[in-house]
Protein backbone atom coordinates (compact mmCIF):
# COMPACT_ATOMS: atom_id res chain seq x y z
CA UNK A 1 0.00 0.00 0.00
CA UNK A 2 0.92 3.33 -0.96
CA UNK A 3 -0.46 6.82 0.36
CA UNK A 4 0.32 10.50 -0.88
CA UNK A 5 -0.48 11.52 3.49
CA UNK A 6 -1.91 14.80 4.03
CA UNK A 7 -0.89 15.71 0.71
CA UNK A 8 -3.89 15.42 -1.14
CA UNK A 9 -6.33 17.42 -2.26
CA UNK A 10 -5.16 20.17 -4.71
CA UNK A 11 -7.26 23.17 -4.19
CA UNK A 12 -8.79 25.33 -7.46
CA UNK A 13 -5.61 27.84 -6.93
CA UNK A 14 -1.92 27.46 -5.61
CA UNK A 15 -1.06 24.12 -5.90
CA UNK A 16 -1.62 21.74 -2.76
CA UNK A 17 -2.07 22.38 0.76
CA UNK A 18 -2.39 20.51 4.38
CA UNK A 19 -5.24 19.75 6.02
CA UNK A 20 -8.10 20.35 3.57
CA UNK A 21 -10.71 17.37 3.61
CA UNK A 22 -13.05 17.22 0.36
CA UNK A 23 -15.89 14.73 0.02
CA UNK A 24 -14.93 10.80 -0.36
CA UNK A 25 -14.54 9.26 -3.54
CA UNK A 26 -13.08 5.53 -3.84
CA UNK A 27 -12.73 4.18 -7.03
CA UNK A 28 -11.46 0.99 -8.45
CA UNK A 29 -8.61 1.32 -10.49
CA UNK A 30 -7.68 -1.45 -13.26
CA UNK A 31 -5.36 -1.54 -16.44
CA UNK A 32 -4.35 -3.83 -18.74
CA UNK A 33 -6.72 -6.23 -19.13
CA UNK A 34 -4.99 -7.05 -22.81
CA UNK A 35 -8.23 -9.33 -24.08
CA UNK A 36 -7.85 -11.28 -27.56
CA UNK A 37 -10.27 -11.49 -30.28
CA UNK A 38 -11.49 -14.43 -28.62
CA UNK A 39 -11.59 -16.10 -24.92
CA UNK A 40 -8.85 -17.98 -25.66
CA UNK A 41 -5.14 -18.76 -24.72
CA UNK A 42 -2.77 -16.45 -26.27
CA UNK A 43 0.34 -16.65 -27.44
CA UNK A 44 1.88 -17.26 -23.96
CA UNK A 45 -0.49 -20.27 -23.09
CA UNK A 46 -2.45 -17.70 -20.94
CA UNK A 47 -5.76 -16.43 -20.98
CA UNK A 48 -6.14 -12.69 -20.20
CA UNK A 49 -9.97 -12.84 -20.02
CA UNK A 50 -9.98 -15.53 -17.36
CA UNK A 51 -7.40 -13.34 -15.46
CA UNK A 52 -10.06 -10.14 -15.84
CA UNK A 53 -13.03 -12.68 -14.53
CA UNK A 54 -10.55 -13.80 -12.32
CA UNK A 55 -9.82 -10.10 -10.67
CA UNK A 56 -13.13 -9.27 -10.39
CA UNK A 57 -14.67 -11.72 -9.08
CA UNK A 58 -11.64 -11.09 -6.19
CA UNK A 59 -13.39 -7.55 -6.16
CA UNK A 60 -16.57 -8.32 -5.92
CA UNK A 61 -16.77 -7.33 -1.76
CA UNK A 62 -15.79 -4.26 -2.16
CA UNK A 63 -18.25 -2.00 -0.65
CA UNK A 64 -19.45 1.77 -1.35
CA UNK A 65 -17.48 1.81 -4.74
CA UNK A 66 -18.42 5.21 -6.60
CA UNK A 67 -16.35 4.59 -9.75
CA UNK A 68 -14.16 1.92 -11.76
CA UNK A 69 -11.52 3.49 -14.03
CA UNK A 70 -9.44 1.49 -16.36
CA UNK A 71 -6.51 2.86 -17.96
CA UNK A 72 -5.67 1.62 -21.03
CA UNK A 73 -4.29 -1.97 -22.84
CA UNK A 74 -7.86 -2.87 -22.66
CA UNK A 75 -7.58 -5.20 -25.98
CA UNK A 76 -3.92 -6.76 -26.87
CA UNK A 77 -4.54 -5.90 -30.86
CA UNK A 78 -7.26 -3.54 -30.78
CA UNK A 79 -9.85 -5.70 -31.86
CA UNK A 80 -13.81 -5.05 -31.46
CA UNK A 81 -14.47 -8.32 -30.14
CA UNK A 82 -12.14 -7.23 -27.12
CA UNK A 83 -13.83 -4.30 -26.47
CA UNK A 84 -17.12 -5.87 -26.62
CA UNK A 85 -15.98 -8.31 -24.15
CA UNK A 86 -14.26 -5.91 -21.90
CA UNK A 87 -17.79 -3.48 -21.42
CA UNK A 88 -19.78 -7.08 -20.95
CA UNK A 89 -17.45 -8.24 -18.27
CA UNK A 90 -16.71 -4.75 -16.68
CA UNK A 91 -20.10 -3.26 -17.26
CA UNK A 92 -21.76 -6.71 -15.75
CA UNK A 93 -19.63 -6.14 -12.31
CA UNK A 94 -20.15 -2.18 -12.39
CA UNK A 95 -24.04 -3.18 -12.18
CA UNK A 96 -23.71 -5.54 -9.17
CA UNK A 97 -21.37 -2.76 -7.53
CA UNK A 98 -24.77 -1.17 -7.13
CA UNK A 99 -24.68 0.78 -10.62
CA UNK A 100 -21.23 2.67 -10.40
CA UNK A 101 -20.03 4.43 -13.73
CA UNK A 102 -16.85 3.03 -15.59
CA UNK A 103 -14.18 5.46 -17.35
CA UNK A 104 -12.04 3.97 -20.04
CA UNK A 105 -8.69 5.16 -21.74
CA UNK A 106 -6.52 4.04 -24.77
CA UNK A 107 -3.56 2.36 -24.34
CA UNK A 108 -0.75 1.54 -26.84
CA UNK A 109 -2.21 -1.95 -28.00
CA UNK A 110 -5.97 -0.01 -28.35
CA UNK A 111 -7.09 1.41 -31.75
CA UNK A 112 -9.02 4.39 -31.85
CA UNK A 113 -11.64 3.55 -33.94
CA UNK A 114 -12.53 0.03 -32.57
CA UNK A 115 -12.46 1.99 -29.33
CA UNK A 116 -14.74 4.18 -30.12
CA UNK A 117 -17.33 1.80 -31.92
CA UNK A 118 -17.58 -0.25 -28.94
CA UNK A 119 -17.22 2.53 -26.01
CA UNK A 120 -18.36 5.59 -26.95
CA UNK A 121 -16.52 8.16 -25.51
CA UNK A 122 -14.99 5.65 -22.94
CA UNK A 123 -17.48 7.21 -19.95
CA UNK A 124 -20.47 4.62 -19.78
CA UNK A 125 -22.79 3.80 -17.51
CA UNK A 126 -23.13 0.71 -15.61
CA UNK A 127 -25.58 -0.77 -18.43
CA UNK A 128 -22.55 0.13 -21.11
CA UNK A 129 -24.50 3.57 -22.66
CA UNK A 130 -22.32 6.50 -22.71
CA UNK A 131 -22.68 9.21 -19.85
CA UNK A 132 -23.85 12.74 -21.08
CA UNK A 133 -20.58 14.31 -21.62
CA UNK A 134 -19.94 18.32 -20.98
CA UNK A 135 -17.26 17.90 -23.58
CA UNK A 136 -15.18 15.80 -25.64
CA UNK A 137 -12.17 15.85 -27.86
CA UNK A 138 -12.65 15.56 -31.85
CA UNK A 139 -12.18 11.45 -31.91
CA UNK A 140 -10.13 11.81 -34.90
CA UNK A 141 -7.28 13.07 -32.83
CA UNK A 142 -7.68 11.34 -29.38
CA UNK A 143 -10.20 9.29 -27.56
CA UNK A 144 -10.46 11.85 -24.80
CA UNK A 145 -13.53 12.84 -22.71
CA UNK A 146 -14.65 14.77 -19.26
CA UNK A 147 -17.65 14.14 -17.32
CA UNK A 148 -18.90 14.39 -13.37
CA UNK A 149 -19.72 11.84 -10.62
CA UNK A 150 -20.57 13.25 -7.41
CA UNK A 151 -19.07 16.82 -7.51
CA UNK A 152 -15.51 15.15 -8.77
CA UNK A 153 -14.92 15.59 -12.34
CA UNK A 154 -13.45 12.73 -14.23
CA UNK A 155 -10.76 13.74 -16.90
CA UNK A 156 -9.81 10.86 -19.11
CA UNK A 157 -6.78 11.46 -22.21
CA UNK A 158 -5.31 9.49 -24.92
CA UNK A 159 -1.28 8.79 -24.93
CA UNK A 160 -1.61 6.81 -27.50
CA UNK A 161 0.93 7.18 -30.26
CA UNK A 162 0.01 4.39 -33.13
CA UNK A 163 2.29 2.09 -33.54
CA UNK A 164 4.46 2.90 -30.53
CA UNK A 165 4.93 1.64 -27.07
CA UNK A 166 5.92 4.86 -25.36
CA UNK A 167 2.99 7.74 -24.89
CA UNK A 168 3.00 11.26 -25.84
CA UNK A 169 -0.01 14.23 -25.17
CA UNK A 170 -0.69 15.97 -28.39
CA UNK A 171 -0.22 19.59 -27.74
CA UNK A 172 -3.85 20.17 -28.81
CA UNK A 173 -4.90 17.58 -26.63
CA UNK A 174 -2.92 20.22 -23.87
CA UNK A 175 -4.57 23.25 -24.66
CA UNK A 176 -7.60 21.11 -24.40
CA UNK A 177 -7.30 19.87 -21.10
CA UNK A 178 -5.78 23.36 -19.69
CA UNK A 179 -9.30 25.00 -20.87
CA UNK A 180 -11.51 22.80 -19.32
CA UNK A 181 -9.29 22.94 -16.00
CA UNK A 182 -10.37 26.95 -16.27
CA UNK A 183 -13.11 26.02 -14.45
CA UNK A 184 -12.75 24.06 -11.37
CA UNK A 185 -14.86 21.09 -10.19
CA UNK A 186 -17.13 21.28 -6.60
CA UNK A 187 -14.65 18.68 -5.45
CA UNK A 188 -11.42 18.58 -8.00
CA UNK A 189 -10.10 16.62 -11.03
CA UNK A 190 -9.40 12.86 -11.34
CA UNK A 191 -6.97 12.56 -14.15
CA UNK A 192 -6.84 9.15 -16.29
CA UNK A 193 -4.36 7.93 -18.84
CA UNK A 194 -2.41 5.47 -19.84
CA UNK A 195 1.75 6.01 -20.09
CA UNK A 196 2.91 7.00 -16.81
CA UNK A 197 4.43 10.47 -15.98
CA UNK A 198 7.10 8.58 -13.76
CA UNK A 199 8.99 5.84 -13.88
CA UNK A 200 11.95 4.26 -11.72
CA UNK A 201 15.52 3.54 -13.37
CA UNK A 202 15.02 0.73 -15.64
CA UNK A 203 15.25 0.73 -19.26
CA UNK A 204 12.10 -0.13 -20.12
CA UNK A 205 10.20 2.54 -18.11
CA UNK A 206 12.83 5.05 -19.05
CA UNK A 207 11.69 4.52 -22.62
CA UNK A 208 8.24 3.73 -22.87
CA UNK A 209 6.48 5.87 -20.40
CA UNK A 210 5.23 9.19 -21.33
CA UNK A 211 7.66 10.84 -23.31
CA UNK A 212 6.27 14.83 -22.68
CA UNK A 213 5.50 14.81 -18.55
CA UNK A 214 6.67 18.56 -18.40
CA UNK A 215 4.30 19.53 -21.15
CA UNK A 216 2.06 17.54 -18.85
CA UNK A 217 2.87 19.46 -15.61
CA UNK A 218 2.49 22.56 -17.15
CA UNK A 219 -0.44 22.30 -18.26
CA UNK A 220 -1.79 21.28 -14.87
CA UNK A 221 0.07 23.62 -12.25
CA UNK A 222 -2.32 25.42 -10.03
CA UNK A 223 -4.85 23.11 -11.42
CA UNK A 224 -8.15 21.11 -9.00
CA UNK A 225 -6.41 17.81 -9.98
CA UNK A 226 -6.16 15.14 -7.29
CA UNK A 227 -4.80 12.62 -8.54
CA UNK A 228 -3.50 11.21 -11.84
CA UNK A 229 -4.10 7.42 -12.33
CA UNK A 230 -1.79 5.53 -15.08
CA UNK A 231 -1.07 1.76 -15.99
CA UNK A 232 1.17 0.35 -18.80
CA UNK A 233 4.05 -0.31 -16.78
CA UNK A 234 2.20 -3.59 -15.09
CA UNK A 235 3.63 -2.84 -11.47
CA UNK A 236 2.56 -0.20 -8.87
CA UNK A 237 4.05 2.95 -8.25
CA UNK A 238 3.43 5.94 -6.32
CA UNK A 239 5.15 9.37 -7.37
CA UNK A 240 4.72 12.87 -7.85
CA UNK A 241 4.68 15.27 -10.83
CA UNK A 242 5.55 18.33 -9.55
CA UNK A 243 3.08 18.33 -6.40
CA UNK A 244 0.27 16.18 -7.89
CA UNK A 245 0.37 12.83 -6.90
CA UNK A 246 0.60 10.47 -9.57
CA UNK A 247 -0.34 6.45 -8.93
CA UNK A 248 0.57 3.64 -11.62
CA UNK A 249 -2.00 0.49 -11.06
CA UNK A 250 -0.64 -3.15 -12.15
CA UNK A 251 -1.47 -5.21 -14.56
CA UNK A 252 -4.67 -7.30 -14.87
CA UNK A 253 -3.03 -9.33 -17.42
CA UNK A 254 -0.14 -9.93 -15.97
CA UNK A 255 2.80 -8.25 -13.54
CA UNK A 256 6.34 -7.59 -14.40
CA UNK A 257 8.78 -8.77 -11.55
CA UNK A 258 11.40 -6.36 -10.69
CA UNK A 259 13.21 -8.78 -8.67
CA UNK A 260 14.95 -10.03 -12.07
CA UNK A 261 18.70 -8.91 -12.71
CA UNK A 262 18.99 -4.85 -14.23
CA UNK A 263 18.42 -4.85 -18.19
CA UNK A 264 16.06 -7.91 -17.84
CA UNK A 265 12.58 -8.36 -17.60
CA UNK A 266 10.31 -11.13 -16.88
CA UNK A 267 6.40 -11.01 -16.51
CA UNK A 268 4.50 -13.33 -13.98
CA UNK A 269 1.08 -14.51 -13.37
CA UNK A 270 -1.04 -12.56 -10.95
CA UNK A 271 -4.34 -10.52 -11.33
CA UNK A 272 -4.09 -6.62 -9.53
CA UNK A 273 -5.97 -3.71 -9.33
CA UNK A 274 -5.91 -0.98 -6.94
CA UNK A 275 -8.16 0.86 -4.33
CA UNK A 276 -7.76 4.84 -4.59
CA UNK A 277 -9.61 6.80 -2.29
CA UNK A 278 -10.12 10.17 -2.63
CA UNK A 279 -11.26 13.15 0.26
CA UNK A 280 -10.92 13.14 3.72
CA UNK A 281 -8.00 14.15 5.93
CA UNK A 282 -5.24 11.36 4.57
CA UNK A 283 -6.48 11.07 0.84
CA UNK A 284 -5.72 9.66 -1.82
CA UNK A 285 -4.71 6.55 -0.45
CA UNK A 286 -3.82 3.96 -2.38
CA UNK A 287 -4.26 -0.14 -1.81
CA UNK A 288 -3.54 -3.14 -4.43
CA UNK A 289 -5.49 -5.96 -4.63
CA UNK A 290 -3.79 -9.19 -6.01
CA UNK A 291 -6.05 -11.90 -7.15
CA UNK A 292 -5.69 -15.16 -5.62
CA UNK A 293 -4.28 -17.90 -7.98
CA UNK A 294 -2.84 -21.58 -7.40
CA UNK A 295 -0.23 -20.45 -10.43
CA UNK A 296 0.51 -16.65 -9.16
CA UNK A 297 4.09 -15.90 -10.05
CA UNK A 298 4.72 -18.53 -12.68
CA UNK A 299 6.58 -16.93 -15.32
CA UNK A 300 4.71 -15.72 -18.62
CA UNK A 301 7.72 -14.63 -20.70
CA UNK A 302 11.43 -13.56 -19.94
CA UNK A 303 13.59 -11.19 -21.53
CA UNK A 304 17.40 -11.79 -21.36
CA UNK A 305 19.80 -8.73 -21.40
CA UNK A 306 20.21 -8.99 -24.97
CA UNK A 307 16.66 -9.53 -25.98
CA UNK A 308 15.62 -5.79 -23.82
CA UNK A 309 18.22 -3.66 -26.19
CA UNK A 310 16.62 -5.52 -29.12
CA UNK A 311 13.07 -4.09 -27.81
CA UNK A 312 14.69 -0.72 -26.88
CA UNK A 313 16.37 -0.23 -30.41
CA UNK A 314 13.08 -1.30 -32.08
CA UNK A 315 10.86 0.41 -30.06
CA UNK A 316 12.43 3.39 -28.24
CA UNK A 317 12.11 6.77 -28.91
CA UNK A 318 14.54 8.44 -31.61
CA UNK A 319 16.23 11.82 -29.92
Amino acid sequence: MASGGPLSPVPPVGGPQLGLAFPGMRILHLSDTHLERTDAPNRHGFNATDSLRLMLAELRHQREVDAIVVTGDLANDGAVEAYTAVRELVGGFARRMGGVPVFYTTGNHDEREAFGKVLGSGHLAADGTDRVVSAVFPVEFACAAVSDMGGYRFITLDSLVPGKVYGELSRAQLDWLEEELRTPAEHGTVLAFHHPPISLDTPTQRAFGLRNPGELADAIRGSDVRVVLTGHFHVQLFGFLEATPVWVTPGVVNRIDLTTAYGTERAVRGASASLVELGGETGPMFHTFHARDPRAHETVYQLDQEQVRSVLERHAPKG
